[in-house]
């Protein structure tokens, strides 16, 4: 059996459509479709999940560990047509030395840096690139201001579809470097991911290629809601008390609480009450944060966005309307973290459990910390951070002792202190 071939297919697709998020418009979910004509709202897919009520949780017993195993809650018609890298199924860490430090005596950390391509955005590309294949897609077009872009081209890659992606020049060399290698066509403008934004609107327009822009179609959000079909499973279908997340343009937060819905909905997660929900984000890009401080429904574009935590560098996402709902509903909160201790809380989780975690998931550990000392977070509390990608796709911002040269034929000198471990 290959390695994207499911043990178990389901007679038809579950999916009955697509609905958008502002006005409840349905449309049709067979065809490629980015936002709602009527009012420009984001497409969510939709499943028959009363006819999911008689699917028991205990056939994924055995499946392929991977995010496929839970397929009859993702749009696909064929398994077959599945555009795989081996995504899903990362670990959650308990982070011993660290609850200690933090005073967080139940924190547990998801690792999506383990993920193919280093970061959680596998996932979206994953589920993205495979529906738009299969519904014919041939060119996609997308920007991004961090890691979304290398793992579409991946993806791509993988598909044989040709990506085009266009982000700010502020990206990470790195980030730059490894979009084009998968073979993407990269190009920089100046300004943020809204300007890169712009420009793809206008190619997907005039060219006719794919827009595959963060919520302008509805299947990155289906991969990212994995993350929270997993945190369900890898606790025995219980849910945590409060759930982290680094926010930009918070399709992952979006997803997770989609999944948790559809789990409940069909009977597989038995909890009345859901996750608190905390949105994190740069004290340089807080646009969330402050529209949740201001109650406002949703956010105003922050002016001149500054933080070396990429990913959170959005101005205006344009699913935060979906984000300020969940966080009210789910009586959750939205916090920011400085430039200065997201690095110190980068290097102090690397130290102290050999994580090295991208500075998005250090600003959720640091916001964490935060809210516990003002009393959002009981230090009882399960609370479970999202690390969405691996440091070492931000090497400029690593920390630690610089190496000490030696001359040729010189020995170590002495220790001046018991090094750990």
């Amino acid at each position: 059996m290959s390695a994207t071939q499911p043990a178990h297919v389901p007679a038809r697709s579950y999916v009955t459509g697509l609905e958008c998020a502002k006005c409840g418009t349905v449309a049709d979910a067979t065809t490629l479709a980015n936002l709602c004509p009527k009012d420009g709202g984001p497409y969510l897919v939709q499943y028959d999940l009363e006819r999911l009520q008689s699917v028991p949780r205990s056939m994924l017993a055995g499946r392929q560990a991977s995010m496929w195993r839970y397929r009859e809650l993702l749009p696909m018609d064929d398994p077959s047509n599945i555009v795989s890298l081996g995504e899903g199924n990362t670990p959650i860490i308990e982070p011993f030395a660290l609850r200690e430090s933090l005073g967080l005596h139940r924190l547990f950390i998801k690792d999506e840096g383990l993920l193919p391509t280093g970061t959680f955005k596998a996932r979206g590309a994953a589920v993205g690139v495979t529906r738009a294949r299969e519904l014919g897609a041939t060119t996609i077009a997308l920007p991004t201001a961090g890691n979304a872009g290398a793992a579409w081209a991946a993806y791509g890659a993988r598909a044989g579809i040709g990506v085009i992606v266009v982000m700010p020049a502020t990206t990470p060399d790195v980030i730059q470097r490894e979009t084009a290698a998968y073979g993407a066509r990269v190009y920089l403008v100046d300004g943020s991911i809204s300007d890169a934004g712009a420009v793809v609107k206008k190619a997907c327009a005039d060219y006719g290629w794919f827009d595959a822009s963060t919520l302008k179609e509805p299947y990155r959000i289906e991969g990212k809601k994995t993350m929270g079909f997993e945190i369900a499973e890898q606790a025995g279908w219980t849910l945590p008390d409060v759930i982290v997340y680094p926010t930009g343009g918070g399709v992952g937060l979006i997803g997770m609480w989609k999944a948790f819905q559809e789990l409940r909905k069909i009977g597989w997660v038995e909890d009345d009450k859901l996750p608190r929900f905390v949105a994190v984000q740069a004290a340089g890009c807080a646009p969330i944060v402050k529209a949740f401080h201001d109650d406002k429904l949703e956010s105003e574009p922050w002016p001149d966005p500054t933080t070396f935590a990429a990913g959170m560098r959005v101005p205006k996402a344009l699913g935060d309307f979906l984000v300020l709902k969940i966080l009210r509903e789910s009586s959750g909160v939205a916090i920011a973290v400085t430039d200065e201790e997201i690095a110190a809380m980068m290097r102090l989780v690397t130290v102290s459990e050999g994580m090295l975690v991208c500075p998005e998931g250090a600003a959720a550990v640091e916001g964490a910390h935060q809210l516990a000392k003002q009393g959002f977070i009981d230090s009882h509390e399960d609370v479970l951070v999202i690390n969405t990608g691996s440091g070492i796709k931000y090497a400029e911002s690593l920390q630690g002792d610089p190496p000490i040269h030696l001359e040729k034929g010189a020995p170590l000198p002495r220790l001046e202190r018991q090094l750990a471990g």
